[in-house]
């Protein structure tokens, strides 16, 4: 076994019982290297089933033939093989629009459990590392490519990170291997391309520890990371709380625990919160957060974010999931009966207790009211004022009506009319 290949073989031992390997085989160099590697651990060792993935953007008339080369590569190497063929769309950057495409097509192709293994090697790290301090990136970039994370229903590795650029050409030498030599990579345009073509050479002949010292920098920056998060934790246990009314499945923290934070520590705790939940704001969008903890106490502050927004009600902040900003859709339930009915875009309503007759389903128009037992006639935006119901959760809320009035609130018990009061009308929302 050649010492790349004990290196390899080290970097996989945890995922050997994995229910199988996929590479990421773009044709180059690298991704050739790390094929004949695999498939010669694959012979030694008891490995899980190897196969390999090529994902072919169409954004040069070269990159035609890859496909079929990768196909003969594998072929001579016994690894099944498949290409993936995907469409690159319009973005700023077609560069991370590529990149992008890229990720989830693989993403797309794993089976639940499988591990994509993907070649990029140290001097693509120490590259990164860079790219990232020369954009402004902070501890989270610093840390430059991680070793291992989850990637849809599998888990993405790096098993070369470790490994100089210089060591696989060797290999590929030794072993008379061929690969595809992307023509893109020799012009300067893009910025990688640039810090590899015309500033990494210089930096390595004047510091040539460069890389190992970058991986030592990206190893300092993972280290306060954890310390970051750490602290993050304990105050997110601190300030979390639960939502109001108490069946509502939404987040929320309370606001007087995070303001009593120093700003800095407010970041990390909101973006330690928000990680799982949409792509972190950039640092001009932090503005927002202050925009929302400045604002009056009868306002009702929203900040967008990707893929959903923080929204502030009385004293708690409530995070907002994309789909609960859309007006729910007609419950189209033209007669209600004791049951169980699934609202388009909306959770469950469950009725029980109907004595007679039948009710229809229906959402706040404005101008609703209720009679209430002892208290007469009032209207529903004072009463859902009252129960410091959050703004975005009133227009959600199913209504009851019997003969065109409103007769009941579901999910709030004691907002039934005197003549429904047995009425059970519970709303189980949306997750």
């Amino acid at each position: 076994m050649t010492n790349l290949q004990q290196k390899v073989y080290r970097e996989l031992q945890e995922h050997v019982g994995a229910p199988g390997w996929c590479l990421a085989f773009s044709g180059g160099l690298d991704s050739a290297v790390l094929l004949h590697v695999l498939a010669a651990l694959c012979r030694q060792y008891a490995c899980p089933p190897l196969r390999a993935v090529h994902v072919h953007h169409g954004l040069q008339a070269v990159a035609d033939d890859w496909p079929d080369h990768c196909r003969m590569q594998c072929e001579q190497l016994a690894v099944p093989f498949q290409a993936v063929f995907v469409q690159v769309g319009n973005a700023a950057s077609t560069e991370q629009a590529a990149r992008d495409a890229r990720y989830a097509a693989l993403a797309g192709q794993l089976e639940p459990g499988e591990v994509l293994l993907l070649a990029q090697h140290q001097d693509d790290q120490a590259e990164t590392l860079l790219l990232r301090l020369l954009r402004g990136s902070g501890v989270t970039g610093l840390q430059g490519m991680p070793g291992t994370r989850p990637l849809g229903c599998g888990l993405l590795l790096r098993p070369l990170l470790q490994v100089p650029r210089r060591q696989l050409e060797e290999y590929a030498r030794q072993h008379d291997l061929s690969w595809i030599d992307d023509p893109s990579n020799r012009s300067d345009i893009h910025d990688r391309n640039f810090l590899r073509n015309r500033v990494m050479p210089g930096l390595r002949r004047r510091w040539p520890g460069l890389d190992t010292v970058l991986q030592r920098t990206a190893a300092h920056m993972r280290e306060a990371q954890g310390l970051l998060d750490e602290l993050a934790a304990i105050d997110l246990q601190q300030a979390r709380r639960q939502a109001q009314p108490d069946w509502l499945t939404l987040e929320c923290l309370d606001l007087d625990c995070v303001r009593a934070l120093s700003t800095a520590r407010q970041i990390n705790l909101i973006r330690f919160w928000l990680r799982d939940k949409t792509l972190p704001p950039d640092s001009a969008h932090w503005a927002g957060w202050q925009a929302l903890l400045q604002a009056g106490a009868d306002a009702q502050p929203l900040w967008q974010l990707q893929d959903g927004a923080l929204v502030r009600h009385g004293r708690r902040l409530y995070w907002l999931p994309k789909h609960w900003q859309q007006v729910p859709a007609d419950p189209d339930l033209p007669q209600v009966a004791n049951g169980r009915y699934r609202l388009p875009g909306n959770g469950v309503l469950q009725v029980a207790g109907l004595h007679a007759g039948s009710l229809r389903a229906g959402y706040r128009q404005g101008g609703e009211q209720l009679d209430l037992p002892g208290r007469g006639r009032r209207d529903l935006k004072r009463l859902l004022q009252e129960r410091q119901v959050p703004v975005f959760l009133r227009n959600r809320l199913p209504l009851l009506f019997a003969d065109g009035q409103l007769v009941a609130v579901a999910g709030l018990p004691e907002l039934r009319s005197a003549a429904f009061v047995g009425l059970e009308a519970d709303w189980i929302p949306p997750r």
